[in-house]
């Protein structure tokens, strides 16, 4: 798979959880709601109420070889989402063929017999997204694609369902394979990354069909053989087997003859015989530590559960929410704010066809002794046992969920959208509205039936899997597999197997797109609050929700004025508390108000968003404006949220990427504001020395209403929303003085081509990061050939890079680059996460590459029409939800751009040649004078950086992101 998702068969779940909120604040007298006040605002809809707001009509056919086509009409924008699940994954491998349904999945956009290359077409007819994914139960393939391009997509999907083989050749086989394990190394090169292994291996007997990963083992992929490909092909891939939606922009009418014609003529395969593959009871509890290079103890209680169609499913996944899944959980208030022993917990039930896995995590607060952790959080899980959640717990729970569905209504296809949803039903419980009795189920439950499913399924014995800091032992080449390896190697490929015969493949033209409607962007209504801050309004009406965004010009780069990482950490403050309600008070109000306040920040702005449902609009904005306004930073709240901050660095100094991406940062921008941080985290020392009086005088200082504006999407109309608004924030006043001005204009290093090689040792993957700074701005105007000129490089997944270093030469699972958009400096990027042994090798690659473009290598007209009439019939895509128009507008807003940018980038990418994107990459996209940052062994990377000639310096890991050497 290009990516790897959630489990399928728990989308619809991962899709309704709510994770923990952050907020934001800002000091100005405005009168705070008394707490008599509280409890009136926060009434809101019943569960039952919210599902009856849950609703995707569908029509469904069945073609006589078996095809199930499932169709879903949404015409709010001119696309149609192609949803595929085939109803095989990982759970279907033998023995000695683990990781083979993914590995095949890759194959699948290799081209077909009368389609060379799967994403060309699509990509130049504006999809987006084109991909797919492997998981235990299924296989699934996505595109959402422009109305005009659908009879291309059926054909394509409908040649490689039925006559995919002859395109498919041992190179293929060896290139994909080879992404596919740097895939593996990519997953197994982070901190805990290894846990989901040794998981699988402690709750589930060698042959149960959940035990071995869908990744697979390294000596199993190597062992898959054409033959393998073929037989897979022919056994799991037939029509029968298959179940089709289409979800946006069409009808059952139009959908059923196009369907019918492209699918039609494809003979059923062999039906898929079931597996044995339900929950295990483990005989007596067991504990294992696993060693790894992490900064903090993770502690871990599992158990295995019914699948997803079993009586007892909704109380679980509900009754773990609130154990360890709402902001206000138990295990939050217990061990991170009550007791402040974990620096983070989670609970869920993560649901399979099948079984499902029940997991509690504790990420112990360090300093705080083992045993000491453990007999609290043990004792958490007793005492929910015993009593049962409350009446109140369980409403903020199904209230939350619900709510989140709701949102998740706005996209037609992809992932985890409507066409998804759908697709589930079908495949798992032969009802495509499986998710609506699901929903009603969750709805109806009791405190006393959450109880008695906990107890039934978490009294039973627990494996307790630890991951402890140290020394990494264990390899993840030789996991992921059956899991009796050592004592019975599974026989090698018969090399005299003959392949079965291909089936005949008609020749087949591909359709042409049909015209693509040009991008229809929300009007925007503005008004001004009586105290100056601005209001932004685009009404979508599809969901009966709004989403609201109070920015500030501030961001991470406000702590080139301050001590690095203050204002990341008086962000994560502003929901810890208000001068009237404690931090576990709002998180219960979001959770009945079915809201959801997040507290973000990036190097410009920092943003408090509001997600809710609109008749419960009012309450939620006197909620928001009530962390916003009145922070309490109090003392105590303070220190525990600092020994939280210092956690979460830790763990960012022991991820590759992160590190990597941080030293970059530092290399490029020496003393200027962006130098800070990206992750807002600061460094350890400054964060130690950040008192509540800090972070009091940073919120009056950046947080202020000179500094905001706002922008709202949704289903409101600005009559409505004013007032509203007016009575939240208008009386909040600027303090005395001016503004703080950003020196955004201070001088930045001159280029210095160079290496910094971070030594980590035992990485099985290195992760590669270049940059340089450019001589233009965010505000910038004209600049669209030079982010067209670095999708032709590094941009997609069709640019240069990518192709070279996965597709052709199979050392990474996937390179880019990026020309980032913020309001100074900006920056050309790229990222490369290789194996360890290619290291070299693929800086001279990037450095070959930069250098070919454009002049030994002019753009194509390939390339021209993909990312200028492509990229112009994929804008209605990229604007199907209400967070993705806001972000749309607070872009524009940020960059001073008219309202009408994204109408008037067709025009503006037509009138762009080959020769104005060949000049943009030679003026900034050259490789002289960038700085490359390695993150990997020393030992292993070192030798091979000699023949690059550029200098190099070697910088020893943080503490806490390497290993001790394993000589």
């Amino acid at each position: 798979m290009r990516i790897r998702p959630l489990t399928s068969a728990a989308a619809l779940a991962a899709a309704l959880l709510l994770s923990a909120c952050t907020t934001t604040a800002s000091t100005a007298p405005a009168a705070a709601p008394t707490p008599a006040e509280h409890t009136a605002s926060v009434q809101s809809a019943t569960p039952q109420e919210l599902v009856a707001k849950v609703e995707i009509p569908y029509d469904k056919f069945v073609l006589p070889n078996g095809l199930t086509t499932i169709v879903h009409t949404d015409s709010k924008a001119p696309i149609v989402g192609v949803t595929l699940y085939y109803k095989v994954g990982s759970k279907n491998e033998p023995r000695g063929r683990t990781g083979f349904a993914h590995l095949y999945e890759h194959l699948f956009f290799g081209g077909s017999a009368n389609v060379p290359d799967f994403d060309v077409p699509l990509t130049a007819a504006g999809s987006t997204p084109t991909n797919g994914s492997t998981w235990y139960d299924r296989t699934n393939y996505v595109e959402t694609v422009p109305t005009g391009a659908l009879d291309l997509a059926l054909f394509m999907e409908s040649d490689r369902m039925g006559y995919l083989l002859p395109a498919v050749t041992q190179d293929k086989l060896d290139k994909q394979r080879g992404v596919v394990q740097n895939e593996k190394r990519q997953g197994d090169n982070q901190p805990y990354g290894l846990f989901e292994y040794a998981l699988a291996e402690g709750l589930l007997p060698v042959g149960h069909p959940y035990r071995h990963a869908p990744i697979g083992s390294m000596a199993d992929l190597n062992a898959a053989t054409l033959v393998d490909v073929r037989k897979w092909f022919i056994d799991h891939y037939g029509p029968n087997n298959v179940v089709l939606v289409l979800s946006g922009d069409i009808d059952a009418a139009t959908a059923r003859p196009k369907v019918e014609e492209w699918f039609g003529q494809i003979p059923r395969g062999p039906e898929i015989q079931p597996v044995a593959a339900g929950p295990v009871t483990l005989p007596a509890p067991v504990t294992r530590d696993i060693a790894d290079q992490v900064p903090v103890l993770r502690l871990t209680r599992n158990w295995t559960a019914p699948g997803l169609n079993d009586p007892d499913t909704p109380a679980l996944k509900v009754g773990m929410h609130i154990l360890g899944g709402l902001a206000s959980s138990r295990l939050d208030n217990e061990l991170v704010r009550g007791k402040q022993l974990a620096v983070s917990v989670t609970a869920y039930d993560q649901v399979f066809e099948q079984l499902s896995f029940l997991q509690m995590t504790m990420d112990v607060k360090p300093g705080v002794e083992r045993v000491v952790a453990e007999g609290a959080f043990d004792k958490v899980v007793a005492d929910y046992l015993r009593d049962g959640p409350t009446q109140d717990e369980l409403r903020r729970a199904v209230v939350s969920m619900l709510s989140s569905e709701i949102g998740g209504l706005e996209r037609v296809g992809g992932f985890y959208g409507k066409g998804a949803t759908l697709a589930e039903g079908q495949v798992y419980s032969d009802d495509p509205a499986q998710y609506k009795r699901d929903l009603d189920a969750m709805a109806a439950l009791t405190p006393a039936q959450v109880r008695e499913a906990m107890g039934k399924w978490l009294s039973r014995p627990v494996y307790a899997l630890n991951v402890v800091p140290g020394p990494r032992t264990d390899s993840g080449d030789t996991m992921g597999g059956w899991g009796d390896e050592a004592d019975s190697p599974a026989p090698p490929p018969d090399t005299r197997a003959k392949a079965p015969p291909l089936p005949p493949a008609p020749e087949r033209a591909a359709p042409p797109v049909q015209p693509v409607k040009d991008l229809v962007f929300p009007a925007i209504e503005y008004a001004t609050l009586s105290n100056g801050i601005p209001v932004a309004l685009a009404r979508r009406t599809a969901v009966p929700k709004l989403t609201l965004a109070l920015d500030f010009d501030a961001g991470y780069a406000a702590d080139a004025l301050d001590t690095p990482g203050t204002q990341g950490l008086m962000l994560d403050m502003l929901d810890e508390g208000t001068t009237t309600r404690n931090a576990t008070e709002i998180a219960e109000a979001q959770e009945r108000l079915g809201a959801r306040i997040d507290i973000s920040g990036s190097l410009d702005t920092s943003t408090v968003t509001l997600s809710a449902l609109s008749d419960n609009l009012a309450p939620s904005l006197d909620l928001m404006a009530d962390i916003v306004l009145h922070p309490a930073f109090a003392p105590d709240e303070v220190a525990r949220l600092k020994a939280k901050t210092q956690a979460e660095l830790a763990q960012t100094l022991a991820t590759p990427n992160d590190l990597a991406a941080r030293a970059l940062g530092a290399s490029l921008f020496g003393n200027h504001p962006y130098a800070q941080p990206a992750d807002g985290l600061g460094n350890a020392a400054s964060l130690a020395a950040l008192t509540p009086e800090n972070l009091r005088a940073a919120h009056a200082k950046w947080l202020r209403p000179d500094l905001a504006r706002i922008t709202v999407v949704g289903d409101i109309a600005m009559d409505a929303l004013k007032p509203l608004l007016e009575r939240a924030f208008g009386s909040w006043r600027p303090p005395a003085g001016a503004a703080p001005d950003k020196p955004l204009d201070t001088a930045i290093p001159a280029a210095n081509g160079r290496i910094v090689l971070i030594d980590r040792p035992n990485s099985p993957q290195s992760v590669i990061m270049a940059g340089r700074v450019l001589p233009i701005t965010g505000r910038t105007p004209d600049t669209e050939a030079l982010n067209l000129a670095d999708d032709v490089l590094g941009g997609g997944f069709l640019s240069r890079l990518n192709q070279d270093l996965r597709e052709e030469k199979g050392w990474s699972y996937g390179v880019g680059s990026q020309v980032s958009q913020p309001v100074g400096p900006r920056t050309f990027v790229l990222r490369a996460p290789v194996q360890a042994d290619r290291t070299g090798d693929a800086i001279a690659a990037i450095i070959a590459q930069l250098r070919a473009f454009p002049a030994k290598e002019p753009v194509t007209a390939e390339e021209l029409q993909r990312v200028t009439e492509g990229t112009i019939r994929e804008l209605p895509n990229q604007f199907e939800t209400n967070a993705a128009v806001q972000a749309g507008i607070r872009k524009n807003a940020q960059l001073g751009r008219p309202d009408d940018y994204y109408v008037t980038l067709a025009s503006k990418f037509r009138a762009i040649d080959a020769d104005t994107i060949a000049a943009a990459a030679t003026r900034y996209l050259r490789p002289a004078g960038l700085t490359f940052v390695i993150v990997g062994d020393r030992k292993i990377v070192e030798p091979q950086l000699g023949k690059l000639g550029l200098p190099i310096e070697v910088q020893v890991a943080p503490a806490g992101a390497a290993e001790e050497r394993q000589e």
